[in-house]
């Protein structure tokens, strides 16, 4: 392991996290019912079903295909527009951030330590790790479903800190959503809100964890 990198304030980082949808992996299922069912479907589809409730069940430890198939049943004209968010799963979780996936290996290749922070059912991220390798590449997961709890609610830091056993000041955290990024900021983490790879890769490079040259795309 590397020494821990000063960045510009003087703070310390010890360890990486990365959340995966929208950082890793882009995660926008509107996008993918815009392209099979069509914008206006779609739409009345959403307002109806609270399709991103459901997902949190999952998030939270549930059957992935036990709560989509449920959710289905309960709206049976739209049985076959639901059952896809589990049927083709991986049609809605992509495609990846290149970039975002340099700078995972090229923090790891120095020997920082990096981990990942990521509302995902168990089934779901037992199979994304099949189709994309760099979920293996971790150095500790923080899964959701496994945890019992989602982010932003503060038991799930609580829980990362207690784990990996890193000050929370010394712990620096990127996430696409900023209700997430406000409750790492909370706990002390440093925290990033993820808009661009290229704004998290200055963003380490301020942190002294990587050269301009290493955050490249």
């Amino acid at each position: 392991m590397t020494a821990p990198a000063a960045n510009r304030a003087g703070t310390s980082v010890d360890a990486v996290i990365f959340d995966i949808g929208n950082v890793l992996i882009e995660w926008q299922p509107e996008r993918y019912y815009d392209r099979t069912i069509g914008e206006d479907r779609r739409r009345a589809m959403f307002a109806e079903v609270d399709l991103h409730g459901m997902n949190d069940r999952v998030d939270l430890g549930h059957g992935f295909r036990d709560v989509i198939y449920e959710t289905a049943e309960t709206y049976p004209h739209w049985r076959a527009e639901i059952r896809d968010w589990h049927d083709n799963w991986i049609q809605l979780a992509q495609p990846v951030i290149p970039h975002s996936v340099k700078l995972l290996r090229t923090l790891r290749a120095k020997g920082v330590p990096v981990f990942a922070l990521t509302n995902f059912g168990i089934e779901s991220f037992a199979y994304a790790r099949t189709q994309f390798d760099f979920l293996n590449e971790f150095d500790r997961e923080f899964v959701s479903g496994h945890m019992g709890v989602i982010k932003p609610d503060p038991r799930i830091y609580e829980m990362v800190e207690e784990e990996c056993g890193v000050p929370p000041g010394r712990l620096l955290f990127a996430d696409d959503r900023e209700k997430n990024v406000d409750a790492a900021r909370a706990r002390g983490w440093q925290a990033h809100l993820f808009e661009a790879p290229e704004g998290w890769a200055a963003a380490l490079v301020a942190a002294g964890l990587l050269t301009p040259e290493e955050a490249a795309p």
